[in-house]
């Protein structure tokens, strides 16, 4: 598969400097910018289904009038959060 360019920009100087300062051990500005912009494209996608669920889900409400309790709902997500900071440990 042939690769392609993304656009060059123009910043200024100080924004060069602070992403240089920021840069790992061994890290180009191509590995930073590269990977800024996989998960941008990540952080943008999750951000649409979360948008289309929440659309989904306005509109059945709308529809049937019928929705979960929002304290069934703070519950849930209690109950998902206790369990991650277990796995996760102290």
């Amino acid at each position: 598969m042939k690769t392609a360019v993304i656009p060059q920009i123009r910043v200024e100087p100080e924004l060069r400097a602070d992403l240089e300062s920021v840069l790992r051990q061994g890290e180009t500005l191509t590995d930073f910018v590269e990977a800024t912009v996989r998960n941008a494209i990540a952080f943008r996608r999750v951000q649409t289904a979360f948008h289309e669920r929440a659309q989904a889900a306005s509109e059945e409400y709308h529809r049937t009038g019928v929705s979960v309790p929002v304290e069934t709902v703070l519950g849930r997500l209690q109950t998902k959060l206790d369990a991650k900071r277990k796995k996760l440990g102290p």
